[in-house]
């Protein structure tokens, strides 16, 4: 699966299991989690509507974040790389990233296109991954 904005996959695993798994495989390529956030548990407290598991895990690799803030330092705005693991109403279960190439057609700027196909491969390593 792929968008303007992102490419994933359904995976076999228990929703449970792929966000572990999808943790593991990030750090593999350099990356740590710095956020999490639980959609479907923030829906139901504030909302009191019910959706199957969501969460949307911050992605962060530390040097190419250093690298492109030094190139573009609002560039923050749209960090960091966002991972989200979902569950349809079927059950399956999806692994999607953010396309940091998509990054680039925001910002312009030629000094990011390095980066962020670097970045990119390894998100498509994690995914692979799974």
């Amino acid at each position: 699966m792929k968008n303007k904005y992102g490419f994933g996959k359904k995976v076999p695993y228990s929703f449970n299991e792929a966000l572990q798994k999808v943790t593991a495989a990030l750090q593999t390529e350099g990356f740590g989690v710095l956020t999490e956030i639980d959609v479907a548990a923030t829906l139901k407290k504030k909302l009191n509507k019910d959706m199957p598991p969501y969460r949307i895990l911050g992605a962060c690799n530390p040097p190419f974040a250093h690298q492109v803030l030094e190139i573009e330092q609002s560039i923050g705005l749209l960090l960091p790389c966002n991972v989200v693991v979902r569950q349809d109403a079927s059950g399956s279960v999806f692994v999607e990233f953010m396309d940091p190439n998509a990054m680039v057609l925001l910002v312009e700027n030629p000094q990011i296109n390095n980066i962020a196909a670097q970045v990119t491969q390894r998100l498509e390593n994690v995914m692979r991954a799974l």
